[in-house]
């Protein structure tokens, strides 16, 4: 039944509300039940982008092997899980051309919920407890991680832990809310700012007006259940790759840490010239015709909040952009 369910509309993944569009720097999403498709009930408030910058804003990116849930279990009441199931049988069987035994397996995943292990969708219990469905990111909906939720809908007591360990709880909504944090991406402020010259030392350094802490909230409020958690990005480093191994850094490790003001680096100015950069390059050859392409990328440190006191730390994210630099030879004469 499973395998033929996944060809039947609504029933292979669960469709994610569609992203709201920014408002002045803030964004609200939310699920709700539409058709034959479940989505997500879970709402998103907070920073769209963070401060906008030059280079725009993207996604965080967690640092190592750690993602976000890619599919979750939410609650939906007996009045809910009974329309949908019964919207699905409707539309699946009335759909012009549509397989025999997706009708057939449609037929049989609403017989087991209304005539069969449950009766009627549990609506004479409905004030004692909820069904919990498979909720699944749908752009992540190929990847493995996404298949893990395969449980089908199944009924739980007021008061009962779920019995799968992806059940949403407040540190699940906050690593959905990891997956929705935005930041800015801004070029670094580079001296000699147009070209630079080989083995000359180039000042690097962001100020504090462009990265600030970022938060997004994720709530639930559905069949009883109300939580929410926040989740909050805070820049602590930025690293420098200068696009060529011809090059060193300052630091050596090429990671310049965020300064008490919430600077990274330090501006260059006149008489520091004979001072070497706290967060900067020295390109060791030309590049030519050419540019040398150096990333810069912004490590965040992630935490969160949620309800009940709970809270703790997430893995931290990067996010950065490219800039061309050119880089010249010293032209000299000599007398």
């Amino acid at each position: 039944m499973a395998a033929a369910l996944a060809l039947v509309p609504g029933t292979a993944f669960a469709e994610w509300g569609t992203p709201g569009k920014s408002n002045g720097g803030k964004t609200k999403t939310s699920g709700a039940q539409s058709g034959t498709s479940i989505v997500s009930k879970v709402t998103f408030s907070g920073s769209a982008t963070g401060s906008a910058g030059d280079g725009g804003s993207g996604n965080v990116q967690p640092v190592g092997d750690w993602t976000p849930p890619a599919c979750w279990y939410e609650p939906r009441s007996a009045e809910d899980f009974g329309k949908y199931v019964e919207d699905m049988y409707t539309e699946t069987v009335n759909t012009p051309g549509q397989h025999s035994y997706a009708k057939a397996a449609v037929g049989m995943f609403r017989d087991e919920y209304k005539d069969g292990t449950y009766k009627n969708y549990n609506l004479d219990k409905k004030d004692e407890g909820n069904w919990w469905v498979a909720v699944v990111d749908p752009d992540r909906w190929m990847e493995p991680e996404a298949q893990a939720c395969d449980k089908q809908p199944f009924w739980v007591e007021n008061g009962d832990t779920p019995p799968v360990q992806q059940a949403v709880t407040p540190q699940v909504l906050a690593e959905l809310a990891y997956n929705r944090v935005r930041l800015p991406s801004k070029d670094v402020s580079l001296a000699p700012a147009a070209t630079t010259k080989v083995n000359l030392p180039t000042w690097a350094w962001l100020d504090d007006a462009t990265f600030k802490e970022v938060s997004v909230t994720a709530s639930l409020s559905v069949g009883g259940l109300n939580i929410q958690a926040t989740t909050t990005a805070k820049p602590v480093s930025l690293r420098l790759e200068p696009g060529t191994a011809d090059a060193e850094t300052y630091p050596a490790s090429g990671a310049c840490t965020i300064n008490a003001d919430g600077t990274i680096g330090e501006a260059y100015a006149t008489g520091k010239a004979g001072r070497t950069p706290p967060c900067g390059i020295r390109y060791l050859r030309s590049s030519g015709n050419g540019t040398f392409n150096l990333r810069a990328t912004v490590t965040w440190q992630i935490s969160w909040t949620g309800s009940g006191g709970t809270g703790g730390d997430l893995p931290d994210g990067t996010f950065g952009n490219d800039q061309a630099v050119k880089v010249q030879e010293v032209q000299s004469v000599n007398r």
